[in-house]
């Protein structure tokens, strides 16, 4: 029989944070009871935590996160919660837990900021590189902390010009069978794109810029024979180029400009005969100055909490079938 234990916090020092983890009706304290098995009770200034010791020892360490997560934030949300509950006895970097600095402010006034490690990392990354490939499952943020990147840039002046590609492989690159001009062949598949920019910027700005040519959206193919010079250009859904496409978009990086390839590997649409560019291209760049590779995991999904369950049991099942 698990020996019970009780684990104490003195609440002095968390006095006002304590209110922005218990969470409406309690609904924060009973996922950290349920998530670690223990029961959480108060009593004057110290919050008491009992259950086994190796329980109350997991929960002590996570709502000591937690507290301390909280003295720079407004609240913790449901994905700061979950994320430092599930990051309990690992090496959770203490600077990731206090400092939470915004990449840039939304068109609606959302700041934009890391929510895991590894986006930390990432961002990190995309700061001292030239050429940084984040790659991981949907839902890690690739794309749209790269966006923010690319925003905050451009309007700091550090870029002229904000370039967003993405291959169009369901239509072969041709592009011609699909009905319409050029911009109505191509929306479809760049409509995660606007998306993104209409969440930032918001559409008249974006609108705006585009008109100036100081933003560009297009496929993949309308790259070629292009030198970019003084931009912030993402190739987005990498891991659906091929190998030449790869090569053909990383030598059209010009002077004063930065570039980030977002992708997923689990996720290739290319044909059967196809090598992904993107698989490749980590064997081919290695230890390259200025160039990194940055990959994300399950542990930094940010999108709904049913999201990660998919993910992971998805895996569960591939590697079952292996």
């Amino acid at each position: 029989m698990d020996k019970k234990s009780i684990k104490q916090i003195n609440l002095g020092p968390y006095a006002k944070e304590l209110d922005k983890i218990i969470g409406i009706m309690d609904k924060n304290l009973s996922t950290i009871e349920n998530h670690y098995g223990v029961d959480i009770i108060f009593r004057d200034d110290m919050l008491k935590i009992m259950g086994t010791e190796q329980n109350t020892d997991n929960a002590r360490e996570g709502v000591l996160n937690l507290l301390k997560a909280a003295k720079n934030r407004d609240n913790i949300d449901e994905q700061t919660l979950n994320y430092i509950l599930n990051m309990t006895g690992t090496d959770l970097d203490e600077s990731f837990i206090e400092n939470i600095d915004t990449i840039y402010y939304s068109i609606r006034g959302k700041a934009i900021r890391c929510k895991t490690m590894g986006q930390k990392k990432y961002v990190s990354a995309i700061k001292r590189n030239d050429i940084t490939f984040a790659i991981g499952p949907a839902g890690t943020g690739k794309t749209y902390l790269a966006m923010a990147m690319a925003v905050d840039a451009f309007k700091k002046g550090e870029v002229t010009r904000i370039v967003l590609t993405r291959p169009a492989v369901e239509a072969g690159e041709s592009l011609g069978f699909l009905p319409g001009d050029l911009r109505e062949k191509v929306d479809p598949y760049l409509r995660p794109i606007y998306d993104a920019l209409y969440d930032i910027m918001g559409v008249e700005v974006y609108q705006k810029y585009m008109e100036r040519g100081m933003i560009e959206v297009a496929p993949l193919a309308y790259m070629r024979g292009r030198t970019l010079d003084d931009s912030f250009i993402i190739l987005d859904e990498a891991q659906n180029t091929t190998p030449e496409q790869m090569k053909m978009f990383l030598t059209r990086l010009g002077f004063g400009s930065k570039a980030v390839v977002t992708g997923d590997i689990t996720q290739v649409d290319l044909p059967v005969n196809k090598t992904s560019g993107l698989i490749k291209v980590q064997h081919i760049l290695k230890n390259i100055p200025k160039l990194e590779f940055v990959y994300l995991g399950q542990s930094d999904v940010v999108r709904h909490s049913l999201v990660q369950k998919i993910i992971d049991a998805y895996e569960k099942y591939e590697n079952d079938e292996k």
